[in-house]
C-alpha cells in the first residue's frame, strides 16, 4: 500500500494542525486545566467553523462524506497537541457507526455535530477483556430493556445520546447497539490520568424504545463498526501523542547542555532518541494500514488492528518513559508539556487492554 497522503488528505493535516498550532497553545491548555471544563470549547467552536466536524460526517447530513484514512488524519494531529475536545468520544465512538449502521431518523444527530450543536459518545469497555460484551438485552413490548455495565465512557454527562452495544436475548440474535440518553442511566465519575471526563454507565433495567436500536437489527454487524472504529481511534491518537512527545524531546535535547555540551551530542542520548522514534514509526505503519484497511473493507483489518494496538499499549508507552528519562526531572513536572503527552498515551494503552491482551487477541486471529 501507499502510504503516502494525497494531495486532499495533505490539506485537510495542514489545516488541522494550522488550527491546532493557533488554538491548542501551552496558555489555552493550562488555562482549560484549572477551568475544570470537561472540554476546551473554544478548540471545538474553532474546528466547527472550519467545518472539520463535518469532515467524515455523510453528504446527506450536511458533511463531506470522508472516512477512516481523514478520520485519522484529524485524530492524529488533535493527539499531536493533546488537544481536549470531544472528537475521539463523538466519531470514533459514535457518529462512525450511526453513520454506516443507523436509519434516516437516527443519522439526523450527524446534521447537528456536524455544526459543533451536540456531542455524542459510545460505550467501547465494560469490565473484562477488551471487546467483551455482557450487557443484556431483552424484548419487552415494543422496545428493550437494558441491564449491564459500561467503563471508561468519555464525556457521557455532555453527550446528549451514548450508544450501548449490548447483546439481544432470543434466538438468532446477536449484538445490538442500542442510542441511550445519558439522563436514563447511572453515570458515575471515574478518575482519569487526562483532563477527559470518564464515566461509569450503569444500566438497571433502562427500558428503550424499538428505535433505538441501530438500524433496527441486532446483527452484530454495527458492534463491530463501532469496534473496530474504537480501537483505529484509540491507536491514532497514541500516535499522534508520540509524535508530539519525540518532536518536545527532540528540541529539548538539542539545548539542554550537560558538561557544556549539548545532550544530543552524546551516543547514548541519540541512541535512546532513535529508539523512541523506531518505536513511533512502528505504531504508524499500523496506524496508517489500519485505516487504509478500514478504507477498502480489508479481511485483515482486526488482525491489524491487534498490531496497532500492542504497539499503542507497550512500545510506545515505554518510549514515552524514555522521553521522560531524557527530561530528566522536568520531565515528571505536572506544569510541563510533556506530562500530557504521557498522560494520553497511558490512557489509551488502558482502553485498548494493555498489551498481553493485544497478543492473545492477536494470536487468536492468526491462529484463526
Amino acid at each position: 500500500m501507499d502510504f503516502n497522503l494525497d494531495e486532499a488528505q495533505q490539506e485537510l493535516r495542514g489545516l488541522a494542525a494550522d488550527l491546532l498550532a493557533r488554538e491548542a497553545t501551552q496558555e489555552r491548555l493550562e488555562a482549560h486545566e484549572k477551568s475544570g471544563a470537561a472540554y476546551e470549547a473554544g478548540i471545538w467552536k474553532a474546528f466547527g467553523q472550519a467545518g472539520l466536524l463535518g469532515v467524515c460526517v455523510p453528504e446527506d447530513q450536511g458533511g463531506a462524506g470522508l472516512g477512516p484514512v481523514e478520520l485519522t488524519v484529524l485524530l492524529r494531529e488533535i493527539g499531536a497537541k493533546v488537544a481536549p475536545v470531544p472528537f475521539y468520544a463523538s466519531f470514533s465512538l459514535a457518529a462512525v457507526p450511526i453513520a454506516q449502521h443507523g436509519t434516516d431518523a437516527q443519522k439526523a444527530v450527524l446534521a447537528q455535530l456536524a455544526e459543533g450543536g451536540t456531542i455524542l459518545t459510545g460505550a467501547y469497555r465494560e469490565i473484562g477483556p477488551a471487546g467483551s460484551v455482557a450487557t443484556t438485552a431483552r424484548r419487552d413490548g415494543d422496545g428493550y430493556v437494558l441491564d449491564g455495565v459500561k467503563t471508561f465512557v468519555p464525556y457521557a454527562k455532555e453527550a446528549s445520546q451514548i450508544l450501548i452495544p449490548a447483546q439481544v436475548e432470543g434466538e438468532g440474535e446477536g449484538i445490538g447497539v442500542f442510542l441511550v440518553e445519558p439522563g436514563a442511566v447511572t453515570i458515575t465519575d471515574h478518575p482519569s490520568a487526562t483532563t477527559e471526563p470518564l464515566s461509569r454507565v450503569e444500566l438497571s433495567g433502562v427500558h428503550v424504545g424499538a428505535d433505538a436500536l441501530l438500524g433496527g437489527t441486532a446483527d452484530g454487524a454495527a458492534w463491530t463498526t463501532l469496534r473496530r472504529s474504537a480501537v483505529a481511534g484509540a491507536v491514532a491518537l497514541s500516535s499522534g501523542a508520540i509524535e508530539g512527545a519525540l518532536n518536545l524531546t527532540t528540541e529539548y535535547v538539542k539545548t539542554r547542555e550537560q558538561f557544556e555540551r549539548a545532550l544530543a551530542q552524546f551516543q547514548a542520548v541519540t541512541m535512546q532518541i532513535g529508539d523512541v522514534y523506531i518505536a513511533k514509526r512502528a505504531l504508524d505503519v499500523a496506524v496508517w494500514a489500519a485505516a487504509y484497511r478500514l478504507e477498502v473493507g480489508g479481511e485483515d483489518v482486526d488482525e491489524v488492528l491487534a498490531i496497532a494496538s500492542y504497539n499503542a499499549a507497550d512500545p510506545v508507552v515505554k518510549a514515552l518513559y524514555t522521553c521522560q528519562h531524557l527530561h530528566g526531572g522536568i520531565g515528571l513536572d505536572v506544569t510541563y508539556p510533556l506530562h500530557r503527552y504521557f498522560a494520553w498515551a497511558k490512557h489509551s494503552g488502558h482502553l485498548l487492554g494493555g498489551a498481553e491482551d493485544q497478543l492473545d487477541t492477536l494470536g487468536a486471529l492468526v491462529g484463526a
